[in-house]
């Protein structure tokens, strides 16, 4: 859904400034080898709690250990790609009554800012649209690692995660128990400096 959502967020590491072969530079998410992931979670009736991910998205974001507040992040999710380990319930959360897929085929992520907070950690804010409706959102997020690969390329790692009301974005779950009434987003990525 929100593809690239966390990505970007950990890029604002500040732990990246000391790092001598860290430079301004623009990153493509790994998706080819797997290497980035888009995750929900949400409360199942006050019960327990369901899993899912969504399995195809692309982005990029944009890091620069000079100037942090200058990272931004874009992230384009398919939404049919969403993955609960069941396909019936798949089916459901698909249709009319929750993410219409055939309507809203694609929940996107641009980044407005970044706020560095730490050592290693920030605030990456933007805006989310999901199921036609956008809405500006934070995710705290942290630098996971970077540095050069066993095969020459230079990557970054990040991850974050941030709480949505499905309610912000026209998504009706009056009908179901408060505690199903928000998702956990979470997204985790390596980037590759091009």
């Amino acid at each position: 859904m929100f593809k690239k959502i966390a990505s970007v967020a950990a890029l604002g590491a500040t732990a990246l400034a000391g790092v001598s072969q860290a430079q301004a530079a623009d990153y493509a998410i790994d998706i080819d080898n797997q290497h980035a992931f888009v995750q929900f979670k949400i409360n199942h009736l006050g019960f327990s709690y369901i899993l899912g991910s969504f399995e195809e998205f692309d982005g990029s974001f944009h890091y620069d250990p000079e100037n942090l507040e200058a990272s931004s992040a874009e992230l384009e999710v398919q939404v049919a790609s969403l993955n609960s380990n069941h396909a019936e319930r798949d089916k459901h959360f698909l249709g009319d009554d929750f993410l219409d897929a055939g309507e809203y085929p694609t929940a996107t992520f641009s980044s407005t800012g970044f706020e560095p907070t730490g050592e290693g950690e920030g605030v990456l804010s933007g805006d989310l649209t999901l199921h036609g409706e956008t809405q500006q959102i934070e995710m705290p997020v942290t630098l996971l690692g970077e540095g050069e690969d066993p095969w020459g390329n230079y990557r970054a790692g990040f991850e974050g995660s941030t709480t949505l009301e499905l309610a912000d974005y026209g998504i009706d779950m009056s009908a179901y128990p408060e505690a199903m009434r928000e998702l956990e987003l979470y997204v985790t990525f390596e980037g590759i400096r091009q």
